[in-house]
């Protein structure tokens, strides 16, 4: 039976893996029992087609501290961590990925820092990477690009061996391929003591990354949907009435300008003139003032959304952000 008090929960999500799950269990238990630490490891399959399932539950026939969870298919990385999140018993929860390039003996650096330094969550940064160039060159400027609109200085965000308080983890609420931008949501939430440790990487031993180039389209739309969400999640009116106002006021001072031109070429300088109707401007001050009207209302109408949301829960804590929830077709403790 897993000690009624856990001090750490390993999350680990995978997607065919199954060559290098032995030796990670294996790994992972001598760091813990050199240390003399209660643990649990919940691996997370995310419906991998190989023999990764059958693997997890022998590794956890011989060890009781060994848990599990399987997708009926695969639903991504970020789904992995959300439905883990939810699952972990103990006090410091640290993900790590399945491919043997993420170092256990990190964990008491880790652990530590949570437990005696206080942090609410410790981000790993592979300093040194065994990686090819057309991968390291793209995660340097997403790595840029994402300190510069979250204001969190990290070195590297996409790194999956990060440590965590447990109240942090079941506070925040992932979706899409948000788990490179969990330590960007924890801030956003409150958790304001954020650090980071250089921590060891190692080349794959086995089988093939799952991600490739578009992880970084789609992460940093992510990063723009977050930014939004956290700036304005709760003030719509402060974006769209703006953006309104000034689409309105824009419209109008053309459409203005045009009749007074048209007012004096007709009774002071006595010029030709041309309909207002068939200046093109005419029109682009009526498509201003019409979206910039459009924007206002939608604006308005988030306002009554968010008043209205507040007034049934109460609650200023949670992210704003609303989570897919993965069916998870076996689970074992």
């Amino acid at each position: 039976m897993i000690d009624s008090v856990i001090q750490i929960s390993i999350v680990i999500p995978l997607f065919n893996e199954e060559e290098s799950l032995p030796e990670l269990s294996a790994w992972i238990e001598r760091v813990m029992k050199e240390n003399d630490f209660s643990y649990e490891i919940l691996f997370v399959d995310d419906g991998s087609k190989d023999l990764s399932w059958a693997v997890i539950t022998e590794l956890s026939r011989k060890n009781p501290n060994i848990r599990g969870l399987k997708f009926v298919r695969n639903y991504g990385k970020t789904a992995a961590l959300q439905t883990a999140f939810q699952a972990v018993k103990g006090e410091v929860v640290i993900t790590m990925d399945a491919d043997l390039q993420d170092s256990p003996d990190e964990i008491p650096g880790l652990y530590q820092m949570i437990t005696q330094e206080r942090y609410d969550l410790v981000s790993g940064w592979k300093k040194k990477r065994y990686d090819p160039i057309t991968k390291t060159i793209p995660t340097k400027i997403f790595n840029a690009a994402t300190r510069g609109i979250s204001g969190l200085d990290l070195h590297d965000f996409n790194c999956g061996l990060k440590a965590y308080r447990k109240d942090v983890v079941q506070n925040i609420t992932i979706y899409g391929e948000m788990h490179r931008y969990i330590p960007v949501i924890a801030k956003w939430n409150g958790y304001g003591k954020i650090g980071e440790k250089v921590v060891q990487h190692q080349a794959r031993k086995y089988g093939y990354t799952k991600f490739g180039l578009e992880r970084f389209i789609f992460g940093f739309l992510d990063l723009l949907s977050i930014a939004f969400v956290n700036k304005f999640g709760r003030r719509p009116m402060h974006l769209f009435g703006s953006l309104g106002t000034l689409m309105f006021f824009l419209g109008t001072t053309i459409a203005l300008w045009l009749m007074a031109t048209k007012i004096y070429k007709i009774y002071i300088s006595h010029e030709q003139y041309r309909n207002v109707t068939e200046n093109p401007l005419f029109f682009l001050a009526l498509v201003a003032i019409t979206v910039g009207s459009q924007l206002f209302l939608a604006g308005f109408l988030g306002e009554l959304y968010v008043k209205q949301s507040i007034s049934k829960t109460g609650d200023y804590h949670i992210s704003g952000i609303t989570g897919e929830k993965a069916d998870v077709s076996e689970k074992f403790s």
